[in-house]
Formats: structure tokens, C-alpha cells, sequence
């Protein structure tokens, strides 16, 4: 005779099943479908927007947060040639208002000759302070063309969003030291941590060396003043213009920090935030080089998952400048880092034009955003069909994130 199981622990063994198959479940890396959408477009020929990145206020509603974006022209018969920063805003996701010029962020005279400008400018939602912080980094112009031999300066700016406006950007002060003569945080995505204080990365150069080095710096900002309180370790290369343009990402317990170099990405992780491992490059999990070079990569990050987003060559795209576009994504392995070949999936489609410069934005626990420009150098990239388009990249997550 076949035992005789009690009808009560049947329903704990099928509810245990369950919640066995649920925990599953959640232990993998959340699936996601991605919205692509069109902020605005149109070519002059002459100058075209770039450096679209995006910052979010929370806001009660229906709609999670105001997006402000902020972007700038650049002049095409020059090289990053900027000019003041612009800012588009929408509160639905739908509307957006701007462009809006900016004069606070706008370049300033030096001298009969000279300018100095902000740029690489990246908005971020400050928690502690309820602020919007920009930040960026200073670039110095001679003629209207960029100064080579030049000192470069970590740029910041805070949002007021009552009267939607910029304060005058100003510079963070660094160690009166050689190492930190010229020091910048263009193009970089930071941590900020419960306390209010901010992991910064940037990346900085004596004169007259040959190399960048990348370093994470713990700043403090009380809602006007970014101050530099110490930094962690130090990494380059003896390889080109050594490792900058840095971002870096809390995933669970640990910090992520990816760097561009002139031939290779490369990836590092710390305990702290501030200490890193000597960098590696950037992988597949089948042992083949990811092949990013000379360009960002940024993290998107879900409390269950951690991703990343670059351009690399062997794509069909050997016609795109240093084979910016389109723009990849895909699951990274956190204890190898390593980029999973099997989950990448491109998120913005390539049309000639390069979109290296990018950033991306927690707009809520369901929902990431990818923001790009479609820069529209060399001469003749529209052929292609690219139309300097400002894109939204929407991930929007199967499961919601734990994390903000």
C-alpha cells in the first residue's frame, strides 16, 4: 500500500516548489525590452549636437521623474569645438521642452585669443541634497581651436529646478600637486554614496607626460560646493595616452570601474570604491577581446545584474569613425568580468555616425535610459542615413531594481 501523505504537507511541498522555482527565478539577471525613441533631430550641415546625457528628479505622479538633458553643439570644420551647454526637459517621457541655451555654462574669454569652456558634462541626481549635480571638465581654446598643451579642470554646475536654471559652473580644487595639473571627470559616471559624499572618477596628467592616470577621488557636496576630500589608487598604461574618461558602478558589494585607452578597454573592481585591482582588458566569456578601443563604456546597472554598454569593431561598421556605433549591450560576468557574448544585443542602431559619447540614467527601478547623439563627423556620414538624432534608449526591466 502506497503511503498516504496528508493533504496539508502536499500543499507545503507544491508551495515550497514554488517558492524554490521563485528564487530561481529571481537569481537571474532580469530579462528587458528596450523603447527607442527620437528626442529631436536635423542636420545644419555646419554644427550638430552632441554629449546628449541625461540626469532624473524624482517627482511624484504618474510619470517617476522630470528628465533634464543637457547637450552642446560642436563646430564640424573643427575638433571639440563646444559651445555653451543646452538643456531639453520633459516631466511625462513624451513632451519635451527646449532646447534651452544656457549662458552660465557657456564658454568665457581668457584673453583677446583665449576661451575656456565646459564640457563632457554628465547630470546626476544628488539624493543627500536633493540636487541635480553636473559634472564635467574644462577645455581651453586658442583661435577657436583646441589648446594641446593645456590645463584641465574638474567642472561642476547644480540645477535649480524651480526657475530651471544652471549655476555658474565652476571647478572643483585638487592637491596643489604636479600629478594633478591638468585633472578632469568628462564624460564619467559616479557612485554617491548613503552619507552624501560622491565617488568621482577622473583622470589627470603632469606636463609634459605622455600617459593619463585614472584615479577615483571621495569628494563631499553640500548642495553648492564639490570638495575634494582624498582618492584611491592610481592606474595607467605605458600604452598611447594611458587610461581615462573612467566610469564606475556599485553592483551588490563591490565597485566596477571601466576606462578607455587609445587600443583597449579595460575594467577593474574594488571592496571600497576607492581601491582597485590592476586593470584587465575588457573580455568576451569565450576569450576573445571585446574590441572597444579608444572610446567610453558605461554601466547599466540593476540590483540583480550587472551591464555594460560600448561600440567595438567587427560589426559591419568599419565605415563609422573609430567604430563608434551602434551601441552594444550586454550582461557582464562580476567575478571574471567578462562581457557575456551570448546576451549582447545592440540597443541604438548605427546610421554613419559615431556615438561614443553617451550616458546613462536611472529614471526609476523599472526603467534605465541609454541617451546618445548622433555626431555627425566626418563630412558625408549622413549618406548613411544619420540625421543627428538625440535618442532615448529605454531598458525597461522585467522586474523591478532593489537598488535607487
Amino acid at each position: 500500500m502506497k503511503p498516504i501523505i496528508p493533504v496539508c504537507l502536499t500543499l507545503v511541498l507544491m508551495l515550497a516548489g514554488k517558492s524554490n522555482l521563485f528564487a530561481e527565478e529571481t537569481a537571474k539577471p532580469p530579462s528587458y525590452e528596450v523603447d527607442l525613441r527620437v528626442v529631436t533631430e536635423g542636420f545644419d550641415g555646419k554644427t550638430c549636437w552632441v554629449q546628449a546625457r541625461t540626469g532624473a528628479i524624482p517627482q511624484p505622479g504618474p510619470f517617476p521623474a522630470t528628465v533634464v538633458l543637457t547637450m552642446q553643439k560642436v563646430l564640424l570644420s573643427g575638433s571639440d569645438v563646444f559651445y555653451a551647454l543646452n538643456e531639453m526637459r520633459t516631466t511625462d517621457g513624451e513632451n519635451w521642452v527646449g532646447p534651452i541655451k544656457h549662458e552660465t555654462l557657456a564658454r568665457r574669454r581668457l584673453s583677446d585669443t583665449q576661451e575656456i569652456a565646459v564640457c563632457d558634462f554628465t547630470p546626476g541626481w544628488h539624493a543627500k541634497t536633493k540636487k541635480l549635480l553636473g559634472t564635467g571638465h574644462t577645455v581651453r581654446y586658442e583661435n577657436n581651436k583646441v589648446m594641446h598643451v593645456r590645463k584641465r579642470s574638474v567642472a561642476y554646475s547644480v540645477y535649480n529646478e524651480q526657475d530651471h536654471t544652471w549655476s555658474d559652473w565652476t571647478t572643483m580644487s585638487m592637491p596643489d600637486e604636479p600629478r594633478f595639473e591638468s585633472c578632469g571627470a568628462g564624460s564619467a559616471q559616479r557612485v554617491d554614496r548613503e552619507d552624501g559624499s560622491i565617488l568621482l572618477p577622473v583622470y589627470f596628467k603632469k606636463k609634459g607626460a605622455k600617459q593619463y592616470s585614472t584615479t577615483v577621488v571621495l569628494c563631499d557636496f553640500d548642495g553648492e560646493k564639490l570638495t575634494y576630500r582624498k582618492h584611491g589608487s592610481e592606474h595607467t598604461i605605458p600604452v598611447k595616452r594611458g587610461l581615462y574618461e573612467p566610469s564606475i558602478t556599485k553592483h551588490q558589494d563591490k565597485f566596477y570601474l571601466t576606462m578607455r585607452n587609445d587600443e583597449k578597454g579595460y575594467v577593474s573592481v574594488s571592496d571600497d570604491g576607492l581601491n582597485y585591482s590592476e586593470p584587465i582588458v575588457w573580455k568576451f566569456d569565450d576569450g576573445q577581446e571585446l574590441g572597444n578601443y579608444n572610446t567610453q563604456q558605461h554601466w547599466v546597472t540593476h540590483s540583480d545584474g550587472l551591464f555594460l554598454v560600448y561600440t567595438r569593431r567587427g560589426a559591419n561598421n568599419d565605415h563609422v569613425f573609430r567604430h563608434r556605433a551602434p551601441l552594444f549591450m550586454a550582461e557582464v560576468d562580476p567575478q571574471t568580468l567578462q562581457v557575456k557574448r551570448k546576451t549582447e544585443r545592440i540597443i541604438v542602431p548605427e546610421k554613419g555616425a559615431r556615438m561614443g559619447n553617451f550616458a546613462v540614467v536611472n529614471v526609476s527601478p523599472n526603467e534605465t535610459w541609454v541617451t546618445v547623439a548622433e555626431w555627425m563627423q566626418p563630412v558625408g556620414i549622413e549618406k548613411y542615413g544619420s540625421n543627428n538624432r538625440i535618442y532615448t534608449a529605454r531598458i525597461k526591466w522585467s522586474r523591478p531594481s532593489q537598488t535607487d
